[in-house]
């Protein structure tokens, strides 16, 4: 099989996570890495094994030899990258969210469909096992009409008003920050499963904490504190903390979702049940490798990650036996792989998140963000 070339660009927290997932798939080598500066790039290339370091990312674009790249830089940052990586005839895979906006977004998606190249969005969610079945489920009529859907993605990381990161500053982050961050993965993979369609929304969204101290002299971090800062500067915080948003569907199905970054001990909790006519189903992230399935009329399931009990086409993300746990790492690993085959084939229909998804994503949080200033229902003009 051909081996395909990409280039990384950012390598924070999420970019590492892209590399492993490349690795893993044997035809995708990992060839370039561009950061804020030659110095950090340079040091990064040579702590992940990646033979060629830039400073600039236009330079690593440059790079004839480079088929996709990696768009894994703050929020910021996405829309000009991406759209010159577009610009420079190549494949790309986007953080989330695509744009600040969606007049941003509505450009990438354009631009990307002018150019005639592969895109795709890091909802990463979707590609589990077990969510993989949900679908299959779903598409062959296993739940019947789906009568309403609710869940949570809840986190920790922002507790304590010492808590700082970048995502913290709406310049950097967006307007949104908990609705926009984990709020798009918990809307798109419901879209993603159900096939229906958020059509309006009603929200109540809060900044817990309006004022953060933020470290001096400290390299900002996801981990939720910091070594020895040297003193703290007072910041006014402008995006939230926590949001509950109820939803109408396209087919007239009621549902509603909770996102915080201030629940204590729930880490990465993205859970959803979806109550349907023959039976529910419910799903934690942080557990993974099982799935409840619920009934009126009988005993309730455990569905574990098992590809002999899986379907067919769920059973193709599980690379494992039964009771060898897969987990977020291998969400990434599963999506790369479809958006690499169908760099390779470009035939069919892309069974991955495109920029359209991270798009929808958007126009969604901004009818969020307007709901709460209008205090009423706002539909999603998609």
């Amino acid at each position: 099989m051909k081996k395909i070339k990409t280039g990384i660009i950012g390598s924070g927290f999420i970019g590492p996570a892209h590399i492993e997932a490349l690795r893993r798939l044997g035809f995708v080598e990992v060839i370039a890495l561009a950061d804020v500066d030659e110095k950090t790039a340079r040091a990064r290339a040579g702590q992940l094994n990646i033979p060629s370091a830039y400073g600039n990312y236009r330079e690593l674009l440059k790079n004839k030899d480079i088929d996709a790249i990696h768009n894994c830089t703050p929020n910021y940052l996405h829309f000009r990258i991406t759209k010159d990586a577009l610009l420079a005839g190549k494949h790309v895979v986007s953080e989330k969210p695509l744009a600040m906006n969606s007049g941003e977004s509505e450009r990438l998606v354009s631009l990307a469909k002018k150019m005639n190249l592969v895109n795709a969005v890091d909802f990463n969610y979707r590609f589990y096992p077990l969510i993989q079945e949900a679908k299959e489920m779903v598409r062959t009529n296993r739940l019947g009409k789906i009568y309403a859907v609710h869940g949570s993605y809840l986190q920790d990381w922002l507790l304590l008003e010492t808590d700082y990161n970048w995502r913290l500053d709406a310049k950097l982050g967006g307007r949104s920050r908990a609705v926009a961050d984990i709020g798009s993965h918990w809307c798109d993979l419901i879209q993603f499963i159900t096939g229906l369609k958020i059509t309006s929304v009603y929200a109540d969204i809060r900044t817990v904490l309006p004022f953060r101290k933020r470290p001096k002299g400290e390299i900002e971090t996801f981990k939720g504190k910091q070594d020895k800062p040297k003193g703290y500067q007072k910041i006014k915080i402008k995006t939230e903390d926590y949001g509950s948003v109820l939803l109408k569907f396209d087919n007239g199905a009621p549902g509603v979702f909770t996102v915080s970054q201030v629940s204590a001990g729930r880490k990465n909790r993205l859970w959803f049940e979806i109550d349907a006519e023959k039976c529910s189903l419910c799903w934690d992230q942080e557990r993974p490798k099982e799935m409840g399935i619920g009934y009126r009329d009988k005993p309730n399931e455990i569905l574990p990650k098992d590809p002999s009990l899986l379907s067919r086409r769920a059973g193709a993300y599980a690379h494992y036996p039964g009771g060898h746990p897969e987990g977020y790492p291998d969400g990434p690993r599963n999506l790369f792989e479809n958006v690499y085959r169908f760099i390779l084939k470009r035939k069919g229909k892309p069974e991955f998140p495109t920029f359209q998804d991270g798009h929808n994503e958007i126009v969604i949080t901004e009818a969020v963000l307007e709901s709460q200033r209008r205090k009423k229902w706002v539909g999603v003009r998609y």
